[in-house]
């Protein structure tokens, strides 16, 4: 009978270090992305195995599709070019593997029929992306049987395995850049607070401000959209005229803030610097070019999905978490 392979075994697959491996399946965000992704890869070849008990068995289904259940309305998904990146990089991540990839737009209204239909032995293993805090799949499918998995941390007390990437420290990085450029009075347009990457951002915000000693600004909130982020903007210079810079918790509402800003006659960033989220392809399109803390989208979603197909096959990856780095892309609107 062979042994399952060891730790070491998939190090030296992986072309690292046993301890940079051990770093990978705790999620710990200092480990390059090359070599995360060579660590998964070797994973996945060697067939490696954490000695931890499965919560669920390993589903038999006649073909090993896999759902990435979208918590949006359908029209977010056309407008928002987060979810394309996300999905194109888990359907090329499945592709490896054959398994093909169905996309489901999920909604309070129509969720107890995406819950039956899930259920039904459709599909192998869902994932699931944009989960507001009390909606109602975030409930319901943790519960079931199916393999799951959330593109994005869920809210406290919902037990999902998860890869993210780390919104509070890109929250961080964007503060301090600001502060660098000499600005004082730095608000936010935060995202939904019902949505863990949205609050993680604005917490990362406010820890930021506190330890340069700065106090945190009045905060106005969108929906991740470019209207939300014009909206947004207005109400901030309602209340600050002062302000001299903006994080902005999306770029697409960041292109929002800057529209406003430019029929309000405050030059960017002379007057107003901009700092938005996602390095999204419109980051490099907009006038004047969007610094922003640009996220890995691709590899979050293939590693959501290399391990969603890693559980199908058997392997126990429940417990293997990875917080992902986020990273600042210095433009022209800083």
């Amino acid at each position: 009978m062979s042994t399952q392979p060891t730790l070491t075994e998939v190090a030296a697959a992986a072309g690292v270090s046993p301890a940079t491996a051990s770093r990978v399946l705790t999620g710990t965000v200092r480990v390059s992305t090359s070599a995360r992704r060579q660590v998964h890869d070797a994973i996945a070849k060697l067939g490696y195995v954490r000695r931890r008990a499965q919560r669920h068995a390993p589903q038999r289904t006649s073909q090993h599709t896999v759902a990435a259940v979208i918590c949006e309305p359908t029209t977010r998904l056309f407008h928002d070019p987060f979810f394309p990146r996300l999905l194109n990089g888990a359907e090329e991540a499945l592709a490896r593997y054959g398994t093909p990839l169905l996309m489901v737009s999920a909604t309070p209204t129509n969720a107890p029929h995406i819950t039956s239909y899930l259920l039904s032995g459709g599909v192998a293993a869902a994932m699931l992306v944009s989960a507001h805090g009390r909606h109602p799949l975030a409930i319901s499918l943790p519960a079931s049987r199916i393999m799951l998995r959330s593109a994005g941390r869920l809210p406290a007390g919902i037990d999902v395995p998860f890869v993210d990437v780390d919104n509070r420290d890109g929250a961080r990085q964007a503060v301090e850049h600001l502060l660098l450029r000499g600005r004082r009075t730095i608000a936010m347009i935060a995202g939904p607070p019902d949505l863990t990457a949205a609050a993680d951002r604005l917490v990362g915000y406010r820890h930021a401000m506190d330890a340069a000693g700065r106090a945190a600004a009045p905060v106005a909130y969108g929906d991740f959209t470019h209207a939300s982020g014009a909206h947004a903007m207005g109400w901030l210079l309602n209340r600050m005229p002062r302000l001299d810079a903006v994080f902005v918790a999306s770029d697409l509402m960041a292109t929002g803030a800057i529209q406003t800003l430019h029929r309000a006659g405050r030059r960017v960033p002379e007057d107003v610097a901009v700092v938005g989220f996602d390095d999204a392809p419109l980051a490099r399109m907009v006038s004047p070019a969007l610094t922003t803390i640009r996220q890995p989208v691709e590899e979050l979603g293939a590693i959501a999905a290399d391990l969603l197909y890693a559980a199908i096959s058997g392997q126990d990856v429940e417990n293997h978490n990875p917080i992902l780095p986020t990273e600042l892309v210095i433009r022209d609107s800083s």
